[in-house]
This record gives C-alpha cells, sequence and structure tokens, in this order.
C-alpha cells in the first residue's frame, strides 16, 4: 500500500524533475532561452509539482486555456531541499503562511483517468522573494513534454492506460531528509 504522504518523482543522484503547465507564450521563451524569462512572472509565486499525473489532470492533458504547455523543469536537489526547507504547510497559521517563503500542500494524486487516489501528491508554491533563485540558481534544465503528454492523453481516451504510463516519465519515492519529512508529512505530525 502506498504511504498516504510521500513526495514521487522523477528524480536522480542531483536532480529532481518538477511540472509546470503554462501558455505558449511563456513556454516558448523559456524553452528558446533555457530559463525563464518575461512574459514569465517574477512577482507572484510559482507552483511546481513532482507528479505528471497530478498536473495532467489539473491542466486537462495540456488543453485548459493558459496551460496548453507542459514543461518538465530540471532543478538540482539542493534547490528542491532549500525550498522544503523553507516551506510552510498551507494548513498552518494564517499568520505563517502569510509570511512564508515557500508554500507547501498535499492534494490527492491523480490517477492517468484522473480519478483521485488514496494518497496525496505534493505541490511546492515558490514565493516571490524566491523565484529568482530558483530560476537563476536551480533550473538546470527545461524540457517541453506537450507532444508526449497529448499522446498519452489520447491512449487513456482510447483506453490505453498502460501504453500511456508508458510515454510518461517514470516516478518513484523521493528520499526526503528525516527533519523534513518529519515537519511537512502530516502522517508523521503530532
Amino acid at each position: 500500500m502506498t504511504p498516504q504522504y510521500q513526495v514521487r518523482a522523477d528524480h536522480d543522484a542531483h536532480t529532481i524533475v518538477v511540472y509546470q503547465a503554462y501558455s505558449s507564450a511563456i513556454a516558448d521563451p523559456a524553452l528558446w532561452e533555457g530559463r525563464f524569462v518575461p512574459p514569465f512572472s517574477f512577482r507572484r509565486m510559482t507552483w511546481i509539482k513532482p507528479s505528471l499525473p497530478w498536473l495532467t489532470h489539473r491542466s486537462n492533458w495540456a488543453r485548459k486555456a493558459g496551460q496548453e504547455r507542459i514543461l518538465a523543469v530540471r532543478i538540482t536537489r539542493q534547490g528542491w531541499e532549500e525550498a522544503l526547507g523553507r516551506a510552510v504547510l498551507t494548513t498552518s497559521s494564517p499568520e505563517a503562511v502569510a509570511r512564508a517563503d515557500v508554500h507547501l500542500q498535499w492534494d490527492p494524486e491523480r490517477s492517468l483517468r484522473g480519478a483521485a487516489l488514496n494518497h496525496y501528491s505534493v505541490q511546492v508554491g515558490i514565493g516571490r522573494g524566491l523565484i529568482q533563485t530558483f530560476v537563476d540558481d536551480w533550473i538546470v534544465g527545461l524540457t517541453d513534454l506537450t507532444p508526449r503528454v497529448r499522446k498519452a492523453a489520447d491512449l487513456v481516451r482510447r483506453g490505453d492506460t498502460a501504453g500511456a504510463r508508458r510515454l510518461l516519465p517514470a516516478e518513484r519515492v523521493y528520499p526526503l531528509p528525516p527533519a523534513l519529512e518529519e515537519r511537512l508529512c502530516p502522517k508523521r505530525r503530532g
């Protein structure tokens, strides 16, 4: 049985992949430059998600207005863990959330068909004070997954979820440092 609160992601020894959905107006210049540039907003929180199935559900398989492009954003594990170290659960007091550099929330994970599962997926909101660090120091690469996501969506619509799953990056448990797991995973709290 899958633990209720657990980070699952595509990762290696030095990096982790998080996903974001954007319009082409933001995605194209970012892909060209290899980093986020205007019109990407450096003035509002940006949410990163290590679960591609969750993001495909949220963006309606890259078909929702303003979310037509799915980007895989490879960032350093050091940056990821710095963000988690500064994170405050969105279920904390309103004052703590308002002061936080990073917001963290758990939402029901999704199957490829969009059904809510019995375990959760993490979302991390990088606040204005850290966005430049995210862009300049943490990001090591951007990849446009839109064609692969749309092909997977077509397979899911035809009932071939196994074929769709083979098109998407494998996600496995990300080993959180024990102190972060204790603080951020509700199953371990008090």
